[in-house]
């Protein structure tokens, strides 16, 4: 089996990454980032929590899912899917919706693609997560949002979650 291609290029002022190992299959990973049934249980930082979510798993598909806060507040989220290499690469976007229509995104939405690269490592997987944002103010904010913690958190809970089952 070969790697994944890598995103194509990774600029520093405008992309943010997380790369950690995990000690779960890669097709665990997978698994877990394409089955709506697997997204709502570990997708959001504790304690929010994601109560839906919808995987058309074709590029152009839709990725919906509503973050929840604690408070109550709720944040829905329609993303599409861009590239699709099974078992290794999801691509997406927010500023796409299903079908590559435009999205309508607010002042205080940050627009964004996402990359999840999934590669074998020993008996886990190198995960990779990159955020590509438009502007470096867009980067900075996404940053003071707590990306590198927030999508830590996101990996120890999807790891712990696919453990348990």
């Amino acid at each position: 089996m070969t790697a994944p291609k890598k995103a194509s290029s990774i600029d520093p002022k405008l992309d943010l990454v997380l790369e950690r190992t995990v000690d779960i299959r890669p097709g665990l990973v997978w698994d877990a980032w394409t089955k709506p049934e697997h997204i709502v249980h570990y997708f959001t930082p504790k304690p929010w929590e994601t109560p839906e979510c919808r995987v058309d798993l074709r590029p152009g598909g839709e990725f919906y899912f509503l973050m929840r806060s604690p408070e109550g507040e709720e944040f829905p989220n329609t993303c599409c899917y861009l590239e699709i290499e099974p078992g290794r690469k999801l691509v997406w976007t927010n500023v796409l919706g299903a079908g590559y229509r435009p999205a309508s995104l607010s002042a205080e939405d940050l627009a964004m693609t996402a990359t999840i690269l999934i590669e074998p490592q020993g008996k886990g997987t190198k995960y990779t997560a990159i955020a590509q944002h438009r502007s470096e103010a867009d980067v900075t904010r996404h940053e003071e949002m707590g990306f590198h913690d927030g999508w830590s958190t996101v990996v120890d809970q999807l790891v712990a979650y696919m453990k348990s089952l």
